[in-house]
């Protein structure tokens, strides 16, 4: 039986929205409508120490703004709630615990910096870099007298990735994409030390309770859809669909992030955009889309529209 569509933006209030998340947000509200299905807001305030309320308060502004509707959310209500991830607790600790039981996840005691130094590699970008296996027990007990059975908080754990494993999934846009565990990425952290659950655990918990049939995000999380993969396969649960959205970068080629202002929808908003001049150059190619970043005028005025 097929399900009916469920989509899923999920904005963090930890900077303000720029034209990246716009592109993403358009998309998936697209495919929704095109399914004849629904679209779920979800707040991803999981880190306490970078999420304000003014982000939060831009973040509606922004959307509405843009056109995008959602039929459940923090604002709206539904059936799957509560839709901020920091009211969420139990249900990520009810995960974490049914990994814990079966054996899939394993404390570690490693800093970032021993992992990086374990591997005598670069950090590339924001991805985690392939961890060496220092901490990684022999035996899958997901237990170790250091911890404790009811141990969690001060402890990063990770899930036991298999050895050389090929894993392969259809992408809405990118098409079949395929990695091997192990090589392309190692064991990898699902709670960490403050005693919050990592975003790989945090997005299967949710995306699986929120019952979402497709999710609509950035290139930048290819590898983190293999990842949840293998969570989804050790819960149990069926994995969604996935269409990963093409970056929209600067000139320098690089991904933009908040920090990057001038491209924020709030600054955009001010030069005189409107949704529909954004939306435009969406459909355009890559090169116009980068070329509208640099062209918007520090103040006032309107901005050249995108060409198809």
């Amino acid at each position: 039986m097929t399900l009916p569509y469920r989509g899923r933006i999920a904005p963090s209030p930890t900077g303000r929205l720029h034209i990246g998340h716009a592109r993403t947000f358009w998309t998936a509200q697209e495919r929704a409508e095109r399914a004849g299905g629904s679209l779920v807001l979800r707040i991803e305030d999981l880190d306490r120490s970078r999420c304000r309320m003014e982000f939060t308060a831009s973040m509606y502004d922004d959307l509405r703004w843009m056109g995008i509707r959602w039929e459940e959310g923090p604002d709206a209500g539904g059936p799957c709630g509560p839709y901020a991830q920091s009211e969420r607790t139990q249900h990520y600790i009810a995960t974490f615990e049914w990994l814990r039981e079966m054996g899939a996840i394993y404390p570690c005691f490693c800093s970032r910096q021993d992992i990086l130094h374990a591997i005598n590699a670069p950090h590339a970008g924001d991805d985690e870099p392939v961890y060496p296996g220092t901490c990684r027990p022999a035996e899958s007990d997901g237990s170790s007298e250091e911890t404790g059975s009811d141990t969690r908080a001060g402890i990063a754990w990770r899930f036991r990735v298999p050895e050389g494993e090929p894993i392969a999934f259809f992408d809405g846009r990118l098409g079949e994409q395929r990695q091997v565990t192990g090589r392309d990425f190692g064991d990898f952290v699902v709670w960490r030390k403050d005693d919050l659950p990592a975003y790989q655990l945090a997005c299967v918990a949710d995306d699986s309770a929120m019952k979402i049939t497709e999710v609509v995000r950035g290139a930048d999380l290819v590898r983190s859809t293999f990842r949840q993969l293998l969570l989804y396969r050790a819960l149990g649960l069926q994995p969604p669909a996935f269409y990963h959205c093409e970056l929209v970068t600067d000139d320098h080629d690089d991904r933009l992030a908040k920090r990057a202002d001038a491209v924020s929808l709030q600054a955009l908003r001010a030069g005189g955009a409107t949704p529909e001049s954004l939306q435009a150059g969406w459909v355009g190619d890559r090169d116009e889309r980068r070329s509208f970043i640099h062209r918007q005028p520090e103040t006032g005025g309107s901005p050249p529209a995108m060409k198809r």
